[in-house]
């Protein structure tokens, strides 16, 4: 199911940024959805819930993960996306006895 609705969200931004004239001109908002919709379309960290603030082009992620490299999977997948100038990566790495 969360896999489903990543997809259409997925779908809905690449059909809105097609028909956006100028697609040069990224929103905060756009581009904060466009990283949910990527994030929750990975494979690796698409079932992790992360934090996703946007100011100015600069993404901060924030939430907790279990390994190092979930942390770091989501810092790539979000600087891919168009309009990222930066990413704060404030991912924090916990284990399961620590929760």
């Amino acid at each position: 199911m969360h896999k489903v609705l990543a997809s259409f969200l997925a779908l809905f931004l690449l059909l809105a940024v097609g028909v956006a004239k100028d697609a040069a001109k990224m929103t905060d908002d756009s581009i904060n959805d466009a990283v949910r919709v990527k994030l929750a379309g990975d494979q690796v960290v698409g079932v992790i819930p992360f934090d996703v603030a946007v100011k100015n082009g600069v993404v901060t992620l924030s939430g907790s993960v279990e390994q190092k490299g979930y942390k770091a999977r989501a810092e790539k997948v979000a600087r891919k996306v168009k309009g990222v100038k930066s990413v704060v990566n404030n991912v924090e790495i916990k284990s399961r006895s620590s929760k």
